[in-house]
Order: structure tokens, then sequence, then C-alpha cells
């Protein structure tokens, strides 16, 4: 219910919001620039150091359920609090870190903090106006695709001029700010929902996740038809099999599958597995292309820094077209905002056929993908928001957000497999060809269309779709029936 706080100042909760939005994504491009010295600077191998990037990783996804569905049992703003506190105190940890083990503890909890995001978008339906909660969500949801852009950037400049610790010492510095911004500006809201906390799903969900993006994300480097990725493949199967039958079976289950089974939400979802692979291959792809020596004839040879300015302008236009965004899924609904999203995508990815050989090039196909992510980023919450009941409203969006976590591993995956099989020789080295660079990005466009061709799918409810057709405080006690939401 709408309260007389949010009345007066949604801008500023929608501020702090996006903001909070942006720190949490920020940190999972945090150690970019120190990728290649971690072994040197922790005394350790390069397969153990690559654990500080997997760790934030599986924590993040193996968490967001959990928090999400807290987030409808005990209100948004202690969630909200509860996650800036683990990326400030994960952001400590690393800081004071001279060894891998608490440098891998500290990026955990840093991986647990990104539940800023969908407790931030599913507090907006309480929180703002219905006429502003378009482009409110459009601007959070953006977030995690402008923190990711200005992520490299900073990083890299705090790590060249200022060293790795004090770049965890600035993290934790924003962490705080954030939390206290939070603390100062965004009201207490009633929890959305009663019942009690399904701890058994949480570690079920948990397990099943760890053991897929732990076979994902090593795979490559334990080989894929080893018995340890066959293994957490197999074990991932099994457990989710039994959290399905649990979930089902339990009054008050972590994430609601039968709502989830819901044409909308289920498609909704499967789009935001594609898109979340679409939009981090080009993030994969292009620093490589920037940095890559100009002897081989196709690198751009631009330094850690440079390739971080060249990819922060694309972050900046997420903010900017954002609201352009919302106001097309006002007017035509989020389904068609998504569907746009997704072109726009395969266009900027289509694009670089034509643009790899330049750094201009490069960052018109960054900036046109990027819109793309905005528009596509903006609609998808908006849509699980217009199909489920306010009472799961956390547990819905923080689902979704896992969903783009999973579309963005299997792109780590694939891609990386592409890069590793198509190379030449610079030196005494083997690095991505052309062509498996170019293999790459076509590969994002094909599964840029295929997420429109998803989104497709989605059924049109305009009336419903667009999630401030209904006021929030009027809806609270009201749970969509199955003709509504399918």
């Amino acid at each position: 219910m709408h309260g007389s706080a949010p009345a007066t100042r949604p801008g500023l909760i929608v501020a702090v919001l996006a903001a909070g939005g942006i720190v949490a994504t920020l940190m999972q491009t945090l150690v970019v620039p120190l990728i290649g010295e971690l072994p040197q600077l922790l005394h350790t191998s390069a397969v153990n150091a690559s654990w500080v990037v997997t760790a934030t990783l599986l924590a993040g996804s193996a968490a967001i359920s959990a928090i999400g569905r807290l987030s409808d049992l005990h209100g948004n703003r202690r969630l909200l609090l509860t996650c800036t506190g683990a990326l400030l105190v994960g952001s400590v940890i690393c800081a004071l870190a001279g060894s891998l083990v608490p440098l891998v503890i500290g990026r955990a909890l840093q991986g647990v903090g990104l539940g800023v995001v969908p407790v931030g978008i599913s507090a907006l339906r309480e929180l703002v106006p219905p006429q502003r909660l378009g482009s409110a969500i459009a601007l959070v949801s953006s977030s995690l695709g402008i923190g990711g852009a200005l992520g490299l950037p900073f990083s890299a400049l705090m790590a060249q001029h200022f060293g790795w610790h004090t770049l965890f010492w600035t993290a934790a510095g924003l962490s705080a700010a954030v939390g206290a911004l939070i603390w100062l500006a965004v009201p207490v809201t009633p929890a959305r929902s009663q019942g009690h906390f399904d701890a058994a799903g949480g570690i079920g969900i948990g397990i099943g996740l760890i053991c897929l993006l732990l076979g994902v994300s090593k795979g490559a480097d334990w080989g894929w038809a080893s018995g340890t990725t066959l293994g957490l493949f197999a074990a991932s199967l099994v457990t989710f099999t039994v959290w399905g039958w649990w979930e089902l079976r339990i009054t008050d289950p972590l994430v609601n599958l039968r709502v989830a089974a819901r044409r909308q939400v289920l498609m909704t979802n499967l789009a935001s597995a594609v898109l979340g692979f679409a939009l981090y291959a080009s993030q994969l792809i292009l620093p490589q292309l920037l940095q890559l020596s100009r002897s081989t004839g196709y690198g751009l040879g631009q330094s850690m820094l440079a390739t971080g300015l060249w990819m922060a302008p694309s972050g900046l236009l997420m903010l900017l077209v954002s609201p352009v965004g919302a106001r097309l899924s006002a007017s035509r609904g989020p389904k068609i905002t998504l569907i746009a999203g997704s072109l726009i995508i395969a266009v900027g990815y289509g694009s670089s056929m034509v643009l790899l050989g330049t750094t201009w090039g490069l960052l018109i196909v960054s900036c046109v993908c990027m819109v793309g992510v905005a528009f596509a980023y903006g609609a998808m919450p908006a849509l699980i928001m217009g199909a489920v009941p306010p009472s799961e409203t956390g547990s819905a969006t923080s689902f979704n957000t896992l969903s783009r976590s999973i579309g963005i591993t299997m792109a780590a995956a694939v891609v990386g497999l592409v890069l590793s099989q198509l190379t030449t020789q610079l030196g005494t080295r083997s690095v991505p060809s052309e062509s498996g660079f170019r293999l790459g990005l076509l590969i994002g466009c094909a599964v840029a269309l295929a997420a429109a061709a998803v989104a497709l799918a989605i059924p049109s409810r305009r009336a419903a779709a667009h999630v401030g057709a209904l006021e929030p405080s009027a809806s609270a006690n009201v749970v969509p029936s199955v003709d509504m939401v399918t």
C-alpha cells in the first residue's frame, strides 16, 4: 500500500534504488583488470585464482531466490539493507585479504549483494505512483547493464593508479553510501506475504544451481566429458527433480512453480535467459578485440583503461534510453518493447560484421547492443509483475534475475569454447582468431533473434501487461485468476 512518504519523493527513491543496482552490478566486473595478475598477487595458480570470479557468480545465483522470497515475507527495506550489508562486509574482507581464501569469501558475499536489483524492482510496486512505475522499473532493471559497463573503466583506473586493495576499499565506501541512502530515503513497507520461509527449498535450489553453474563454468577446464563435470550435471538434475517435487507439495514454497509455469511468466523468464546470453557475449568479445595486439591484423591494441573508457558510453546510453523503452511499454505494452529490444541487439551484433576494424566501429556496436538491452531489461520485470500476485513480487522478480544469470553463464561457456577452439599464433601464445570473434558475434545475433521469437509467444494482454495499469494499493489483496494471467 502506498504511504505518505513515497508519494512525496518517488524520484529520490528510484534514484537510490538505481544507484544500489549499479553499485551491486559493478562488483561483478570489479576484478576483471586483475585477472591476469591474481596468481602473482595471491601466490597461487591461475586455476585457483579463477575462483575469485566464480565465487561471486555461484553465491549470487544460489542466494537470489531466497532473498526475493524473504523480501515478500519481511519487507523490501530490510532485505535491501541486508544485501548492501553483504556488499560492504564482502568488500572489506577483500580489501584486507592477502591470500586466496579470504578473497574468495569476500567475493562470494559481494555476489549475494546482487539481490539489491530484484528486491529494488519489487519495492517499486509499493513505493512509486502507477503513472511513474514503468519508467522506474526500466531504470532500476537497466542498472544491471549500466553497472557492468561502468565497472570496467572504474576498476581499471583504480587498480592501475591506486592498487587493488584501494579498489576494494572504494567498493566498501560505495556500498556504505548506498546502504545509508536506502536507510534514509526508502520507507518501510509492510510484508506482502504471510507464511513461513521454505528453508529446504532454499537449500535445494542453491545446491542445484551450484552444481549446474559450476559444471558449466568449469567444464572447459575440467573437460566436458570428465567424471567431475558429468557428476555435477547429474547431481543438478537429481536435485532439481526433488526440489520441484518439494515445491509443488508444500503450502509456502520458495518459488511458486504453478505461477512460474504460466505462459507469460515462463516465456518471459526464458527470454531473460536468452537475453542474458546475448548481453554477455558482447562483453566477452568486444574488450578482447580492443585489447588484442595490432600485430594480429584485427586487434586494436588498447590498454585495459582505454578499453574500459571505450565501453563506458554504452552504459551511460542505457541510462538515457531506458525512459524511452518505458514510454514504448506504456503505449504498446512491454511485450512489444521486449521484441524491439531483442531485434535492436540483433542489429548491433549484425553490424559488427562490417565495423570490427576500428575502435569507433566497436563503440557503435556496443552502444546499439546496449540500447536493445535497455529496452529489453526494462520490459521483462514489467511483464513478470503484471502476471504475478503482489504477494509473490519479490520471489518472481528474483527468479527472473536468476534466469538472466543462467544465460550469462551459458554465454561464458559457449563463447569461451568458440574462442578457445578458433585460434591463431601470436608469438609463442595462441589467441582467438578473427573468425572466432566473428562466429561468437554471429552466435550473439542468432541468440538475440531467438529471444525475439520467444517474446512473440508471450500473451498479448495490453490492459494487464502494463504493470502500471493497476493501482498497487488497490490490488494488494487481489490474486489474479488463471484467465487473467494466461
